[in-house]
């Protein structure tokens, strides 16, 4: 208790010692048992805007392998999956990882064991600010500061302006994981339902965006798709722990935003331009934009899929300055052919490309395309 007192004696009477000891057994109950009393102490006195308690603080552009033990306050900006493993002793030991940072960069934390259960429990969540008492080491990626079973992360009530370092989509790589970046709504689509092997039902959609640098396509799982309730096209939005995943239909790299990961608009101005290609320049194989004038008009026809269910088609031409195309509607875009005449002038979003009949190249529109009427 000595500790605590003095600790208390550098709050000038902020607030009372009977409020102080109050606080700091509430924050040790908090902790579960993860920190000691002095430690508590501490935490309680940074909460009340006191931090010369006879620990020193440093800033994360500071922090190299030399460091040993550090001590600062952050803000939390991306979570991992924990796992478990076995150690030489035949015991099971936890570990999971956190990037934090503040205003002057940002780094990995590596929590361990009962440490760990904080991210599995939930209790740390991206944007929490948090008071870190680690020690550092020269990691798998760099220098990483450790929490271990005598070290301190806990919420704190400061608010840390955190500089995050921020991707293009260019940058992009089938692979990379701790992707933030900013892009701008380019497409929508509708949210689907699928049943998970355990008989649970999931939620998934994908959205669009595009920056100065090109577009990427980003899928959104079970509760991040109610983020599509609230965006219209051009919204800028903003991804934070993404993680890239080649798609299998066409070898695409994806965005991926799952339970760790988090997407909210942004008041960010994002540069897009579409790009489109001249018609005489596609090959099979790949997706496109177009934008033309409609040259020729098939009929809408319904058909039965192999599972029993009905789907539409309709075919249109498109013409630019260097040629003309067929394209193949499909489902909910095949009606769009009643909307259309000769000369309408129309832009055709990331349809993919395909020998057709005779061989001759056409593009084929269906759920990761777009049609654009001008």
């Amino acid at each position: 208790m000595d500790d605590i007192s003095e600790i208390y004696e550098k709050l000038g009477g902020v607030v009372s010692k009977e409020e102080f000891i109050k606080r700091v057994e509430e924050k040790v109950e908090q902790m579960s048992g993860l920190c000691d009393s002095k430690t508590a102490a501490m935490l309680v006195a940074h909460d009340l805007g006191v931090t010369d308690t006879g620990r020193e603080t440093t800033k994360i552009a500071d922090i190299t392998a030399d460091s040993n033990n550090v001590n600062f306050i952050a803000k939390v900006i991306s979570v991992f999956d924990t796992r478990e493993f076995s150690r030489n002793d035949g015991t099971i030991g936890k570990v999971g990882n956190i990037t934090v940072a503040d205003e002057t960069g940002s780094i990995r934390l590596t929590l361990w064991d009962d440490k760990a259960d904080l991210i599995k429990t939930g209790s740390i969540e991206i944007g929490q600010n948090v008071q870190v008492s680690g020690y550092v080491k020269d990691g798998y990626s760099g220098v990483e500061v450790n929490i271990g079973k005598n070290n301190v992360i806990a919420e704190t009530d400061e608010d840390v302006d955190a500089t995050i370092n921020s991707q293009k989509i260019t940058d992009i790589k089938d692979g990379m994981g701790d992707i933030n970046l900013c892009g701008r709504i380019v497409d929508i689509s509708d949210v689907r339902t699928f049943s998970r092997k355990d008989g649970t039902e999931g939620r998934v959609c994908n959205i669009g965006i595009g920056d100065e640098t090109g577009k990427i396509r980003v899928t959104l799982w079970d509760d991040k798709t109610d983020f599509t309730k609230d965006i219209s096209f051009d919204d800028s939005i903003e991804i934070i722990n993404g993680y890239a995943r080649e798609n299998n239909f066409n070898q695409q790299v994806e965005i991926q935003v799952g339970n760790h990961g988090v997407i909210k608009k942004s008041d960010s101005v994002v540069e897009y331009k579409e790009t489109f290609t001249p018609i005489a320049d596609i090959v099979p194989g790949e997706s496109y934009s177009i934008e033309g004038a409609v040259s020729g008009l098939g009929e809408l026809r319904e058909f039965s899929r192999d599972d029993g269910t009905l789907n539409m088609v309709s075919n249109i031409y498109v013409s630019d300055d260097t040629g003309r195309i067929r394209i193949a509607l499909w489902g909910d875009h095949a009606p769009i052919v009643d909307e259309l005449d000769i000369d309408t002038r129309v832009q055709v979003i990331d349809g993919y490309s395909k020998s057709g009949f005779n061989d001759e190249i056409e593009l084929s529109v269906g759920n990761r395309s777009r049609v654009v009427v001008l």
